[in-house]
């Protein structure tokens, strides 16, 4: 039922937007067996880089399993919040192959590729990278248009050959893989975009989705200033210059009530005291989508809450944390009056 749930989304988005048929997805997000593999490279220069560089130094990734391959790539840090030491002490990083992998490869297809890392050297860091993961599973339960994950196992060692780390991260999806495989690519604007230029049922879908997590630090209508849209959102259609119909897809959801690391804090001016207090930041235009959202969502609870239990190595009592926490949105989405009463009061016009 799931499936072909999913299946009949991907359709409808791939027409709505009048695209072209989906393309299957690469091989590395085709699976959720995590991966072994090994960062070699200067390791502590990378993570000594100045906040405002994203400077790439060559390095070599060895992957263990579940096959064995080796790769020349370039290696850099990237971010914003998670670059700055008050917040962590092993910054995110971009992996860039020097030459195209082969087509028998596991990162067949791949170009460039995100890597979520483990922010402290410390147990209760590793809980966290993974619970972010478990964030981008529910993502691609709820909406297939998200960016997959594959998490993994990753030893970083200098080119001396001296370790540095060995801790717990994931790799993400390129967007334009993301796009192609639901038939869509990805729309690149600068400036603002209306409401009206959304999907209603995608847009309401999303809205939800970050309501589910307790995530504020993101905007499907705007990025920052001089940059293109959006904040921590990006944006399908059936063409790269669509005005209208456009599909938001979230992500980075580091900074969630899901998560809740040290370093999060709510956005200025809700009045929140806690990044786990939910506010619905959806569209009030949307509001009859998200009715049908939130039905949407109560259809999988089982299915969302039973993603903590197959996430290798997160800590039962993390798991339970969690899933009482989810439980909090499924009450607050438990009948159509609820979600009037307590989400859409707090719509955005």
């Amino acid at each position: 039922m799931g499936a072909r749930l999913a299946l009949a989304m991907m359709v409808a988005a791939a027409a709505l937007a009048g695209a072209a048929p989906p393309k299957p997805p690469t091989r590395l997000f085709s699976d959720d067996q995590p991966i072994h593999a090994t960062l070699r490279g200067p390791i502590t220069a990378i993570v000594a880089t100045p906040a405002n560089s994203r400077a790439a130094r060559p390095a070599v990734l060895q992957l263990q399993a579940p096959v064995a391959e080796t790769h020349a790539i370039q290696l850099s840090p990237r971010g914003l919040l998670r670059r700055t030491k008050v917040a962590c002490q092993f910054p995110p990083l971009r992996i860039e192959f020097t030459a195209k992998p082969p087509a028998q490869s596991l990162f067949e297809r791949q170009k460039r590729l995100k890597l979520v890392t483990h922010c402290r050297n410390l147990a209760s860091h590793q809980q966290l990278v993974l619970l972010e993961y478990a964030a981008y599973r529910m993502l691609a339960l709820v909406m297939p248009t998200g960016l997959r994950a594959r998490l993994g196992s990753f030893d970083y060692v200098e080119q001396s050959g001296r370790p540095i780390a060995s801790r717990a991260g994931f790799l993400l999806e390129d967007p334009d893989d993301a796009a192609a495989r639901n038939g869509l690519v990805e729309v690149r604007t600068m400036g603002r975009l209306s409401p009206s230029q959304l999907d209603p049922a995608w847009s309401a879908r999303a809205a939800m989705f970050e309501y589910m997590i307790g995530n504020l630090d993101w905007s499907m209508r705007a990025g920052p200033a001089g940059d293109t849209c959006c904040h921590n959102f990006r944006l399908f259609g059936g063409a790269a210059s669509a005005v209208s119909g456009i599909i938001p897809v979230p992500y980075d959801f580091d900074v969630s009530g899901l998560v809740n690391p040290p370093y999060a804090l709510p956005p200025d001016g809700m009045g929140l005291n806690s990044v786990r207090e939910r506010r619905y930041r959806g569209y009030c235009v949307h509001n009859a989508q998200a009715y049908a959202a939130a039905a949407e969502f109560r259809a999988k609870q089982g299915q969302l809450v039973g993603i903590l239990s197959a996430i290798p190595q997160l800590e039962e009592g993390r798991q339970r944390k969690a899933a009482a926490y989810l439980e909090d949105f499924f009450r607050d989405i438990s009948t159509d009056e609820d979600v009037r009463k307590r989400l859409l009061k707090t719509c955005i016009n």
